[in-house]
């Protein structure tokens, strides 16, 4: 199904169509992912940007120190960020690029939560004077409920001070910046008129399917795409790449590279289990090619293997773009992680690891295996995915809300767990929980 445009910058979108600019007028793009998410989410639409022929050296992606969001914006809360905290550091990042580039504007293209921290910068921190585009992939752009009683001083929250600053006045957007939002048609689990997803099922949000809109805003409506696919969807960087260049990509598809060269760092977890992007030193990374049809190894010894720095990075690695690679993490502290990744059509430095946690009940479990998909969730009777050829529970009918499923198994010998996603498949093999390992098999779509 097409995707919809509504709003007022429709009719003008129409009438003055934008002529493709030469390479050295293109604006260097920053990334802002989402809510404890990472830069490593991007790399699949850094590709398809590369396989557009837009230059890598103007494809940015921000890594925030702390990427999860306070429960209240105005108390300080170990290992969590600030509306200012996150707007200051886009701040910082958007100067560093634009240095580096030698451009004067910038592209800014945020997911979920990063709609709060561009949006922010844009208003109140000046930065409408150095971006040319905001692209706005399900933010939550009027929270993800209104309320006087729920989610008191969250910047989620509708009512609250941060909102509502935000959106105070005629039009929501800034001027001198061209605005784009993108949103499921109905399937988006934090734009819903039900609480189910903010821990209120049943009781009414204030808000409807259309709530990452923007007054004054060109709002792009992308049928069938949950909460994380309006920013990581081939549609979706169709739809940017169309309104920041001018004109429709030529290919939707990523172009392979013979050998792609990968790297990124590895990051660690904090005290309570909260992922941050602070490099870990000392931590061990290792890559083994395995079979596309088994997961196991077709070598005695990795294929790369490094300790890290305090800088975390755990590369570079030189690979090919039709193998199979299993990266095991160990961190101090942290499960021995084996994550099995489909292959990599092309370089990347943004490839970051985070070891895998166990969850309750797993001490009980002979083996554990997760299957995740970063970049989107988990669609009953919209997507096809089993984990051992049955589809794992925990996974929420309807509205798709899960990007991760689980799988445990009794004590018994290594054997290979195959995972599935619609046309992606990993294969993955089991390890001792004994000895405090957690295999995890990664879609790259």
């Amino acid at each position: 199904m097409a995707a919809a445009i509504v709003g007022p910058a429709q009719a003008q979108t129409r009438q003055q169509p934008r002529s493709t600019p030469p390479a050295s007028q293109l604006p260097p793009i920053v990334f802002v992912h989402g809510n404890g998410d990472t830069a490593a989410l991007w790399h699949t639409t850094i590709w398809r940007f590369e396989s557009n022929s837009y230059p890598r050296n103007l494809l940015h992606a921000i890594d925030f120190t702390y990427p999860t969001a306070r429960t209240d914006d105005s108390r300080p809360e170990p290992f969590r960020s600030s509306t200012a905290d996150q707007r200051e550091e886009l701040a910082a990042f958007v100067k560093k690029v634009l240095a580096e580039t030698r451009r004067k504007k910038v592209a800014l293209v945020g997911s979920s939560r990063g709609g709060n921290a561009i949006r922010n910068f844009l208003k109140n921190a000046g930065g409408a004077e150095f971006t040319s585009h905001a692209v706005l992939c399900g933010a939550t752009n009027h929270g993800v409920l209104v309320s006087d009683t729920a989610l008191k001083g969250s910047e989620f929250n509708g009512a609250g001070a941060f909102m509502r600053q935000l959106n105070d006045g005629p039009t929501e957007v800034v001027p001198g910046v061209a605005f784009m939002t993108l949103r499921s048609d109905k399937l988006d689990k934090f734009a819903q008129p039900d609480g189910q997803f903010v821990g209120m099922p049943g009781k009414p949000t204030g808000l409807s399917y259309d709530a990452p809109e923007l007054r004054g805003a060109a709002n792009v409506v992308l049928p069938g795409l949950d909460h994380r696919e309006v920013a990581f969807d081939k549609l979706a960087f169709q739809k940017m790449y169309e309104f920041i260049v001018g004109r429709p990509p030529t290919t939707l598809f990523i172009a392979p590279e013979r050998e792609p060269v990968l790297n990124g760092r590895v990051n660690g977890i904090a005290d309570g289990g909260l992922y941050t992007n602070l490099p870990v030193a000392g931590a061990s990374v290792e890559i083994w090619e395995v079979d596309a049809r088994t997961g196991e190894r077709r070598a005695l010894e990795p294929v790369h293997r490094r300790v890290t720095g305090a800088d975390g990075v755990w590369g570079p690695f030189k690979g090919r773009q039709d193998a199979y690679y299993e990266f095991v993490v160990a961190v101090s502290g942290s499960p021995i992680t084996h994550i099995y990744r489909s292959p990599f059509l092309r370089s990347s430095d943004v490839i970051h690891l985070r070891p895998g946690q166990y969850v309750k009940d797993d001490e009980k479990a002979g083996s554990v295996v997760v299957m995740t998909r970063p970049r989107g969730y988990f669609g009953h009777g919209r997507d096809k995915f089993t984990l051992d050829g049955k589809v794992p529970s925990g996974i929420n009918e309807g509205v798709p809300g899960t990007s991760t499923g689980r799988l445990t198994l009794p004590d018994g010998p290594t054997r290979t767990v195959v995972a599935v996603f619609n046309l992606e498949t990993i294969p993955v093999r089991t390890w001792p929980m004994k000895d405090n390992q957690l295999a995890m098999a990664e879609f790259h779509n």
